[in-house]
């Protein structure tokens, strides 16, 4: 069973992007952070998301064999789907994320594990943190786009984190990291911490003995999330006080988010 905080959240912010959305003033407007799509493409593309995630916890469903297969998916499935209409994107969005969560709430305690993105298999009650993270992100780029405010709840960005971890092995891009050897230690300030061990360029997230750490960074919740989505510059965050990174090879902050295939 998905958590109340985990339904909540989701709740709360797919009610918020599809408001967001329906307040857009060129629903055809460029939205900068994903090039090539409109506000429309967007919203096309998070209304498919709950119903993939449902139809892979159910042990059916989609997803691309290779991580770098996932920009050609989202392109096939923003051009197939059912309408471009945003009142009617807004209403799917709502009515798929409330079909998603009744699905989780008859797993009860028992949620089964789920193929992904790279043909992993992930557990299905934590990918609802990655489907968080497309929804307050992708929110986030439509904001920017169209002149609103959209702010992220601090609360949320653990959520997401414990999804995204499932995936962010995969999602390292072998010829980036090859090589690589080094702990980074990022503390969500007030909320959590983590370890990510790369040892000649395989990741491992929160190993049980991690030896010495590199690198300590601290971070404001919104900011890391940003910077982990490739959606601001760690030197920006770094430069107002939101990211600060300190220990025996700080320098190598600034290449954590450079490591992985682009999100």
């Amino acid at each position: 069973m998905a958590s109340v905080l985990v339904v909540e959240a989701l709740t709360t912010v797919a009610e918020r992007l599809a408001t967001l959305a329906l307040s857009a003033p060129d629903p055809d407007a460029e939205v900068p952070a994903t090039p090539g799509w409109s506000v429309t493409d967007v919203m096309c593309h998070v209304t498919a998301e709950p119903t993939r995630y449902r139809d892979l916890a159910l042990g059916r469903g989609e997803w691309p064999a290779e991580v770098v297969d996932l920009p050609a998916f989202n392109a096939e499935q923003i051009r197939s789907g059912a309408t471009r209409n945003i009142p009617e994107l807004a209403t799917t969005l709502r009515a798929r994320v409330a079909a998603l969560l009744a699905t989780f709430a008859e797993f009860g305690d028992d949620p089964p594990m789920m193929k992904f993105d790279g043909g992993q298999w992930i557990r299905s009650d934590r990918a609802l943190g990655t489907l968080l993270g497309e929804f307050v992100v992708h929110g986030y780029d439509v904001a920017r786009a169209i002149g609103r405010p959209w702010p992220i709840e601090p609360a949320h960005v653990p959520i997401i984190m414990d999804g995204l971890h499932q995936v962010m092995p995969t999602w390292v891009d072998p010829a980036k990291a090859r090589g690589h050897t080094a702990t980074y230690e990022l503390r969500l300030r007030g909320l959590a911490r983590y370890v990510y061990a790369f040892q000649d360029g395989r990741l491992t997230v929160d190993p049980p003995e991690p030896g010495p750490v590199d690198v300590h960074i601290s971070a404001e919740p919104a900011a890391s999330l940003l910077v982990n989505y490739g959606r601001v510059s760690p030197w920006r965050t770094g430069i107002t006080g939101k990211v600060i990174a300190w220990g025996r090879r700080p320098w190598l902050a600034t290449r954590l988010r450079h490591l992985y295939y682009p999100a």
